[in-house]
């Protein structure tokens, strides 16, 4: 639907049952997040938040909260966008079968942005920050953040809309040391789009000029998130999505997005930092206080009754995991174009997203060797893990897909069982040290640096893979064996102390399991966790636990290992140490008096009755 305003969107999903009104008074310090949460794990609708303490604004959460409504949404133009983004990748389609694609290639034309004049709504009036809702989503966050910021900056060198850049970038707007009303927090890394913008304007001793939107076509907000091919501008791909082009004017030398309900203008100036953060974030865990960029307030506008959209992330699944899927659906295709020999490749949602990656690739070097073995697959592992946001994944695993042609990485336990079959813990681990990670896990030795482990394999299986927990002997500190899946156990050990102990733990086990290789040859992997029972509960468990709380260069060991050639590998199971280190970010635990103010909003009568 080509809805010009967050309002046009509400109106549609309350016609159609997509929404419900929350009547009564609530916080935004914990409540309005707990709220979303609760009807979010409910698989609720959207939520309007029509009476909030001490702010005169509405707000909306859980737009996105499925696929299904995501769809509906987009429903008027989703197919075609999936057609134009393979057209993107597939050029030579459009002169093959020109009249086939002749509505989309006058879409994409069609929605181009457009220049609106200095009256644009979102400017009749002003306010300040702290007048906007204050929405804080965990208990340790250092103040209140814009969870859906749609951040717009231009390159200095190239400006205008076309070369612009909008992305969703965290901003806290009240806590720490930021003036009042004065300052915000930015959070991005300096290899992101804006990041390359201020890297130029610091280069040349200017302050960058950033825009934050806040709401206005959902569009809008789906292209802030979108990994687009090279060269697509995000504003043209929200107005194809949308089926409106994109309205926008300048105001004070600051582009702005006329139908926005918010935006937030002001400059990033060269070295000026502030602690940002604590963040309860998409790995379950809070992202701690550290610098980073730091943007003066030039002006806070909002059109008559605007609506706050936020959303609250937290240990998957979350909102954000209907935006990934939408994401894939519409740019699953353009992968193997863009990286031959790649069939697919998926981020897995429940282990935090940039944790792991499930792929499968071709492995067509060695067609009539008498040993199928990776070799292909390593050439397009290099390949991902150099490509955007990919190369952010911690552990990659990747199979060849001549082995089993109805594989799929969204099936992540058949995957898993499909490798755990063929793996050659000699051969087929490949670790990269002393590397760059994802700013939000802190499993690693710094921030932004720990390591990364592909796991190639290929070939016919090796081993059969078990169903039950062997009688095992085993050393003191480790007990409670517990089957995950086929393959996989997980051994409880004590409270991880310090990396000394923890090699002479690591030794002792291998040592003891060593003699016990044959009893555990159906179990390739191993995962020493804090608790057992919770990591065998769920596949999701296991997954979370597992690639959050490790790196591969510190916390992967094995039976019988060695180094070879500085190759090191295993001739018995692979060993994850996975338990929560000193190091590690806390948690995100819920707030038990907030949850009973949750509860009060079920009751007969209350506006969530019959959703949660």
């Amino acid at each position: 639907m080509g809805y010009r305003t967050t309002q046009e969107c509400i109106d549609d999903l309350d016609k159609h049952g997509h929404l419900v009104r929350v009547t009564e008074e609530v916080s935004s310090e914990l409540e309005m997040a707990a709220i979303h949460l609760r009807v979010f794990e409910n698989n609720g609708p959207a939520v309007l938040f029509e009476n909030i303490k001490d702010c005169k604004f509405k707000a909306v959460s859980n737009l996105y909260g499925n696929t299904e409504r995501s769809k509906f949404i987009f429903r008027d133009t989703f197919e075609k966008m999936k057609t134009l983004i393979d057209l993107k990748n597939h050029p030579m389609e459009a002169l093959k079968h020109p009249l086939k694609y002749s509505n989309v290639a006058l879409t994409a034309f069609s929605s181009l942005p457009r220049k609106t004049n200095i009256n644009a709504a979102v400017l009749q009036n002003e306010t300040q920050l702290s007048a906007l809702p204050q929405i804080k989503c965990w208990p340790d966050d250092g103040g209140a953040f814009i969870t859906l910021p749609l951040v717009y900056s231009e390159d200095i060198d190239l400006p205008g809309v076309m070369h612009s850049n909008l992305g969703m970038y965290r901003i806290q707007i009240s806590g720490n040391e930021y003036v009042k009303d004065k300052e915000v927090g930015l959070h991005y890394q300096l290899h992101r789009g804006i990041g390359v913008h201020q890297t130029k304007t610091n280069a040349k001793n200017i302050p960058l000029k950033v825009s934050i939107f806040v709401g206005g076509p959902p569009s809008l907000t789906l292209g802030a998130v979108m990994p687009l091919p090279e060269g697509m501008s995000e504003l043209t791909f929200a107005g194809a999505l949308g089926n409106r082009r994109i309205r926008y004017t300048s105001a004070d030398g600051f582009r702005i997005a006329s139908d926005a309900d918010f935006v937030i203008t002001g400059e990033v100036y060269p070295n000026e930092n502030k602690p940002e953060g604590p963040f309860g974030d998409h790995l379950g865990y809070y992202s701690l206080k550290h610098n980073f960029p730091l943007m003066r307030v030039h002006k806070v506008y909002h059109r008559n009754n605007a609506i706050w959209p936020f959303t609250v992330v937290g240990r998957p699944p979350q909102e954000d995991t209907s935006f990934g899927a939408l994401i894939h659906e519409l740019t699953g295709a353009a992968m193997p174009v863009e990286i031959p020999g790649l069939r697919d490749v998926h981020a897995v949602d429940a282990a935090g997203v940039h944790p792991l990656l499930l792929a499968i690739g071709s492995e067509r070097y060695t067609p009539y060797s008498s040993e199928r073995k990776p070799q292909e697959l390593l050439t397009i592992a290099n390949h991902i893990l150099g490509k955007g946001q990919l190369s952010l994944a911690k552990y990659l695993l990747i199979v060849a897909g001549e082995d089993n042609p109805q594989l799929s990485t969204k099936k992540v336990d058949a995957y898993f069982m499909h490798l755990l079959e063929r793996v050659q813990w000699t051969r087929d681990l490949h670790f990269y040290t002393r590397t760059s990670i994802d700013t939000l896990d802190y499993s690693g030795t710094d921030l932004n640096s720990g390591s990364k482990l592909v796991i190639a394999a290929a070939g016919e299986p090796c081993r059969t893979l078990s169903t039950v927990v062997p009688e095992l002997k085993l050393p003191e500190g480790f007990h409670h064996p517990k089957f995950i899946f086929p393959g996989v156990l997980a051994l409880q050990a004590g409270k991880y102390i310090d990396a000394t102990s923890t090699e002479q733990q690591m030794e002792a086990l291998s040592a003891i399991l060593k003699n016990q290789q044959e009893t555990l040859a159906g179990f390739p992997l191993i995962i020493v966790c804090d608790d057992s029972d919770f990591v065998a509960q769920t596949l999701n468990n296991f997954l979370w636990v597992t690639f959050t709380r490790s790196n591969p260069s510190h916390d992967v060991y094995g039976v019988d290992s060695f180094i070879q050639h500085k190759h090191w590998g295993c001739k018995g199971s692979l060993i994850i140490d996975a338990r929560i280190k000193p190091h590690h970010a806390p948690p995100l635990i819920k707030n038990a008096e907030i949850e009973k103010r949750v509860d009060a909003l079920g009751a007969k009568g209350k506006s969530l009755h019959g959703i949660i």
